[in-house]
């Protein structure tokens, strides 16, 4: 099975769904309430793939069962620093899956560019939930 690392730097989004649990909460860095189970939280993650410019992994940090990967991008000309924060349970399932990033003004970008997608998102998500 390909590692995360892997499949989100090579954009292999059904490689990402594949890992994640039924159940998984999703925590945004610009969303006060987390989104839990595997639909919303797919269909997030494959939108901000899109959003994300130069995205890349510059460090891992691993602790079995919670990994965190810090990531460099750009969102509308923005820097931003990020990091990945999974929890995997007895599976290998990615359970709890909470994004943080910096500095605010990247945030924000990042927030408005979510939120101007986030009908999709959703129509994404419910067509997925239907479909499995």
């Amino acid at each position: 099975m390909m590692r995360f690392r892997e499949a989100i730097e090579t954009a292999n989004m059904d490689e990402v769904e594949s890992m994640l649990a039924d159940q998984v909460v999703f925590r945004s860095p610009v969303a006060f309430k987390p989104y839990t189970g595997k639909a919303i939280t797919n269909a997030i993650l494959r939108s901000v793939i899109e959003v994300f410019e130069d995205f890349h992994y510059i460090r891992e940090i691993s602790e079995d069962p919670m990994h965190a990967f810090v990531f460099e991008a750009t969102v509308d000309g923005l820097q931003l620093t990020g990091c990945d924060f999974l929890v995997y349970d007895d599976e290998g399932k990615i359970v709890d899956f909470m994004v943080m990033v910096r500095p605010l003004k990247g945030a924000h970008a990042l927030a408005t560019r979510m939120a101007e997608r986030f009908p999709d998102i959703q129509a994404a998500a419910t067509a997925w939930a239907e479909a499995h």
